[in-house]
């Protein structure tokens, strides 16, 4: 038996695009999955693969989770789920979540969007004994300074893990989390584009390398396969060390 074989599952991932999504999208393409992914632009051939975005054989769909009506309006091309991953993310550099227009916009897509998704598929989760997965950030873990949204969403996600899974285990869904570190995506370019801070960041982490939406999709094929079968509640932090 291959416990990460993944045909006859279908898989939504909110936020599959591009970057960490994509390539948890694309791990469970690879183990035979029907996968399904969300991204804020009209049509797939909107992204273009220097983004991070590889949509060949994945089914997508548009949904822009920072307005509650599209998701409550949002009607998915399935009828069957077994695993949700909710990648979904949003940043406002140069102090802008510190105005509070820029604080709520971050937190409706980083925390009150994971809920709207959660609860929206929580029904075919159920029939399907299916996991949900919820993308939050080591961010959760340590202060940063200049956004303070970011963190507060990220830390209050990880919260959301955890009270998700004790309130569904019940219903026969396993929630847990994944907390990346410093992934090259286009959400961080501020840092990996910039070759001092890069490499100040790259100094920082004790396996001395950035992560990749791969690295991050190696937790997301363990958490929804048998071999976590007894695994709930938990945020598994994919650092290379970062926060050690």
């Amino acid at each position: 038996m291959n416990e990460l074989d993944f045909t006859g599952k279908t898989i939504l991932i909110i936020g599959g695009s591009s970057g960490i999504g994509n390539g948890i999208a694309r791990a469970y393409r690879t183990k035979g999955a029907e996968v399904h992914v969300c991204g804020t632009r009209a049509k797939a051939s909107d992204y273009a693969a220097e983004e991070g975005s590889d949509l060949a054989r994945l089914n997508y769909a548009q949904l822009d989770v920072s307005n509650p009506a599209s998701i409550e309006a949002f009607e998915p091309g399935f009828s069957r789920l077994d695993v949700l991953v909710l990648a979904q993310g949003t940043v406002i550099y140069r102090r802008g979540e510190f105005e509070m227009d820029g604080f709520r916009k971050v937190m409706e897509v980083n925390l009150m969007s994971l809920m709207a998704c959660a609860t929206k598929f929580h029904a075919m989760l159920k029939a399907s004994n299916g996991t949900l997965i919820i993308v939050s950030s080591t961010a959760a873990y340590h202060a940063t300074k200049g956004n303070p949204s970011y963190n507060a969403s990220k830390t209050g996600a990880v919260g959301l893990t955890r009270t998700l899974a004790q309130a569904w285990a019940e219903d026969g869904i396993r929630v847990n989390g994944i907390a990346p570190g410093l992934v090259d995506t286009k959400l961080t370019k501020v840092t990996t584009d910039n070759p001092k801070r890069r490499e100040g960041a790259i100094a920082s982490i004790p396996l001395k390398r950035l992560g990749t939406p791969a690295d991050m999709a190696g937790a997301a094929l363990y958490l929804a396969s048998p071999l976590a079968s007894y695994v709930t509640g938990q945020t598994i932090v994919v650092d290379g060390g970062l926060i050690l």
